[in-house]
């Protein structure tokens, strides 16, 4: 996930459906709310996809999504073809950025389209998607590959207590830190205090008003306790644990733990800030251990899964990509086979040694060879196994933006903690209602 590009809202319910049946559709979209009741119309009908289907494809697979910067789709296309021998896979760009994908991928779902057999999703465009019945239900196909997947990875997939894609590469955040001038940390309480003891062990993190805020947010108030829904679809954003976070966050701009400048980096203008050794701490993505390596700092950093809450457990915040089936494919034989390749505990090694990804399989992060070109992977790993999705509702791309905009007003001073989580309950509440 590119969390550089703010999420998009939903497009407006009576844009989706144009027809009269579509329109009762919507009416059982309205009178089971998220979270709760009946599935959705659109996910009740959808098909699944046959786990065995896939032994005997053929014919060809186009796999569709956003610009392949790391050549990792292009090349898992190409492996599987040379691997498969009976189904060739090709890889199709449909968007320069996560935004522009989202919107692509919509239209051709929207339209029915069979261009795309298999889609590059983003984790949080899981229950979207699923919601309006655009995808095959996968929940045969992930039982059965279950055992080959780490548990917190196969939880992006699930909406209504189905899976409705595979998970491919996964990521979650991890903390960088100058062993010369701060200790490894354990708990948020120990890095912001030793963050706070002089001017050079300051803490960077993504602070700016966008979904990386929310995941920053996210992966404090899920190790306090705290959570934005129940496993009901409730709103649960309203409670202690938020306003101790946000306080504890405020309180760290103010006592110098973290420099006021967090409130404009997003991931890159975070990077490079520690990139100048004025900072001891860093939460940032696992693709940055490279980066880093390529500076002066190379050999006097090191890697830390997520700390705790002081008194609770390390939580993350998964990002990543999964492969959802297009319910228009005209090849779900041979995408059913595509995703048994692409996360096998073979592939998934090359996920993480020729592309820098977090792999899906467990196993992966224990190989030598993983290893040695991701020294890192034990922290990683552990993050990852910690790490929680964000919430699950079709209309993530609203909640997200309640969450990120009413935290970025208290940490700017301009809401008090306790205005701040009323109203970020209330927008939360109100998006829920508007599916």
């Amino acid at each position: 996930m590119d969390l550089n590009q703010p999420a998009l809202p939903l497009r407006n319910k009576a844009t989706k459906r144009t027809t009269l049946a579509a329109t009762a559709i919507a009416a059982a979209l309205l009178l089971s709310a998220c979270g709760g009741g009946a599935a959705p119309q659109g996910a009740e009908q959808a098909a699944a996809a046959d786990p065995a289907s896939g032994a005997n494809a053929s014919g060809a697979v186009n796999v569709c999504g956003v610009k392949d910067a790391s050549g990792i789709y292009k090349g898992t296309a190409e492996a599987f073809t040379k691997a498969n021998g009976k189904v060739m896979a090709k890889y199709t760009e449909i968007g320069a950025t996560t935004d522009e994908a989202r919107t692509q991928i919509v239209q051709r779902l929207e339209g029915k389209s069979t261009e795309c057999d298999i889609f590059i999703s983003d984790v949080i465009w899981t229950s979207e998607f699923a919601s309006q019945g655009w995808l095959l239900d996968q929940t045969k196909l992930v039982e059965a590959n279950k055992d080959r997947l780490i548990p917190s990875t196969v939880e992006t997939t699930k909406y209504q207590d189905k899976y409705w894609a595979s998970p491919f590469f996964t990521n979650a955040g991890l903390i960088y830190y100058q062993k010369d001038k701060v200790a490894k940390p354990e708990t948020w309480q120990q890095l912001y205090a030793e963050a706070a003891k002089a001017p050079g062990n300051g803490f960077v993190y993504q602070g700016k008003q966008y979904e990386g805020l929310t995941v920053n947010f996210l992966e404090m108030l899920y190790s306090a306790g705290g959570e934005v829904l129940d496993d009901q679809g409730n709103v649960k954003i309203d409670s202690q644990e938020t306003r101790d976070v946000l306080n504890f966050m405020t309180d760290g701009l103010k006592n110098g733990s973290a420099d006021r400048a967090v409130l404009t980096y997003n991931e890159d203008p975070a990077r490079l800030a520690y990139e100048s050794g004025n900072f001891g701490y860093q939460r940032n993505w696992p693709h940055v251990y490279r980066l880093l390596n390529a500076t002066p700092l190379a050999s006097s950093f090191a890697v830390a899964p997520l700390p705790a809450w002081e008194g609770g457990k390390a939580s993350g915040v998964l990002g990543g990509w999964n492969l959802a089936i297009s319910a228009n494919s005209t090849n779900q034989a041979g995408a059913v086979a595509f995703i048994d390749f692409a996360t096998t505990p073979d592939w998934q090694k090359h996920v993480a040694m020729d592309y820098s990804q977090a792999p899906v399989n467990e196993a992966a992060y224990s190989d030598a060879a993983v290893l040695q070109k991701m020294p890192f992977a034990t922290e990683l790993l552990a993050s990852v196994k910690g790490a929680k999705p964000r919430p699950i509702s079709p209309v993530y791309p609203q909640i997200s933006q309640a969450i990120y905009k009413n935290v970025y007003a208290v940490l700017s001073g301009t809401a008090s903690t306790e205005d701040a989580v009323k109203k970020m309950a209330d927008e939360v509440a109100a998006a829920k209602s508007s599916f």
